[in-house]
C-alpha cells in the first residue's frame, strides 16, 4: 500500500523592504509611538501607549491603563498635540505575539 503523499510547497512571504530610518534635523518633526505590555504581582495587565520625539528621545506622553481604546490613543495625541505642536509625521509600531 505505498500511497505517494505529495509534499506540499512551502508558502513563501515577499522580501520585505526596509527603509532606512532617517534622523530628524529638529525637534517636532516625528514622533513614534508604540504600546508596551507587562503585568502585576497578582496577574492583572496593564498596557501603556508611549510617544516619543524621535529627536532628542524624549518622551512625549506615557498613558497606563489596563485596556487602552482607540478614542484614548486619540485623546492622548489630541493633548500632546496642543501642548507641543502638530509633528510632520508619526510613526507606530505593529507587533504580532
Amino acid at each position: 500500500m505505498k500511497l505517494n503523499l505529495r509534499k506540499r510547497a512551502k508558502k513563501r512571504l515577499p522580501a520585505r523592504v526596509k527603509d532606512p530610518l532617517v534622523l530628524p534635523i529638529g525637534p517636532n518633526i516625528t514622533w513614534s509611538m508604540d504600546f508596551m505590555q507587562d503585568s502585576l504581582i497578582d496577574g492583572r495587565k496593564f498596557r501603556t501607549l508611549n510617544v516619543i520625539d524621535d529627536f532628542n528621545r524624549e518622551a512625549l506622553g506615557i498613558a497606563v491603563e489596563t485596556s487602552i481604546s482607540g478614542h484614548r490613543v486619540v485623546n492622548e495625541l489630541n493633548n500632546i498635540i496642543y501642548w507641543r505642536g502638530k509633528p510632520e509625521a508619526i510613526r507606530g509600531f505593529i507587533s504580532g505575539k
